[in-house]
């Protein structure tokens, strides 16, 4: 995030050392968004393939593999509209899929359009006005304008565009323009608003609908959509919620009591080979669940969950998810906790067992 000038310090060595921060920081998003688009072609090629040989006896088991990939090159798509933001992505697996070589040439870049809006969709006016009197010598205020914004928001399953006028006025002594500042948006200059944004990150990520499908959902609400436009809205939703999800994490790990589980969870990765008693493109990540809840003792705090994701089960991530955190880990008997129990030098335990019976 940009500093603005007067809190930057005047050390010049100071002043390098956030500059070099700063290169550093954008040739990290550089490189992953390259190998997403390395990715993505490589998908599409392998899509484009299979869908030629969507043809015969084995068509069946084609489509389900195309759908498969689809899914995945969405997930990549996002994973790009979030480094478009500045956040740095998560990295792609490194191996390339065996569908030949990427194209060596960047990508094109994906068309982004603004939603088309149907004339049966409703509209709320919401308009925001200065007053009467002007707020600098009290004079009366006469209207000479105003700005009118759009906005796409989802009202009980059913989208409505909500005009937002902030009227101008002028005083009629001092000849000052008045006018109420525009209300902040989820996504800067974005038209979506935040309860359609919730509708289709929940529709996506918990009841698992492609935004594909629901481009087709809300084109039949009369908003026609670009999946491109979804995919910049999913991935600026996700760098919005990212301080959210941080300040909910440090209250959780904040607690001196925590609970801990984990969950398996199958992933989908096209870029998987084959291996014995498993299918092609399938591994088994974990969720990690991390709960503060002090209610059975009375204890004063809300009550919180942090959930962790990762590729696989190996005891470093709970042991990096937890590296902040210090008092009593009530878990079962994963071997992956026991290195968090083991005391320092010092002989003082950072974190002490209690057994999840």
């Amino acid at each position: 995030m940009d500093s603005p000038l007067d809190a930057l310090p005047d050390d010049p060595a100071a002043l390098k050392a956030i500059i070099v921060a700063e290169r550093a920081a954008a040739a990290r998003v550089a490189a992953s968004v390259r190998a997403y688009e390395i990715l993505v072609q490589a998908l599409k090629l392998r899509i484009a393939q299979l869908q030629k040989q969507a043809f015969g006896p084995r068509s069946e088991k084609i489509e389900r593999e195309v759908a498969q990939l689809q899914l995945a090159l969405e997930d990549l798509e996002v994973a790009m509209a979030a480094a478009d933001t500045g956040s740095e992505p998560p990295a792609p697996a490194a191996d390339p899929p065996e569908v030949g070589q990427a194209p060596a040439e960047r990508a094109a870049p994906r068309r982004r359009g603004r939603p088309r809006i149907a004339e049966s969709v409703g509209r709320r006016r919401v308009v925001l006005d200065p007053g009467e009197r002007c707020p600098d010598c009290g004079g009366p205020l006469r209207l000479i304008g105003e700005d009118v914004s759009e906005l796409l928001e989802m009202i009980t399953s059913q989208l409505q565009v909500i005009e937002t006028a902030r009227r101008k006025k002028s005083c009629r002594q001092c000849e000052r323009i008045v006018q109420p500042a525009a209300p902040s948006r989820p996504i800067p200059r974005g038209m979506a608003g935040p309860g359609l944004l919730a509708h289709i990150l929940v529709a996506k990520y918990d009841d698992h609908l492609p935004l594909y499908r629901q481009g087709e959902i809300l084109a039949r609400q009369g908003a026609d959509i670009p999946r491109s436009t979804l995919i910049d809205w999913c991935g600026q939703a996700m760098a919005t919620l990212k301080p959210l999800v941080g300040r909910l994490k440090a209250q959780v790990m904040g607690a001196d009591r925590l609970h801990a589980d984990d969950t398996p969870i199958r992933v989908l990765d096209p870029l998987l080979r084959k291996t014995a008693g498993k299918s092609r493109g399938v591994k088994e990540g974990r969720i990690w669940v991390y709960v503060r809840d002090d209610r059975p003792w009375g204890g004063p705090d809300s009550p919180a969950v942090a959930y962790v994701f990762s590729p696989d089960d190996k005891g470093a991530h709970p042991q990096a998810h937890l590296a902040g955190f210090a008092g009593v880990l009530q878990a079962d008997a994963y071997a992956g906790f026991a290195k968090l129990y083991e005391p320092p030098d010092d002989g003082v335990p950072r974190i002490r067992e209690a057994a999840c019976w």
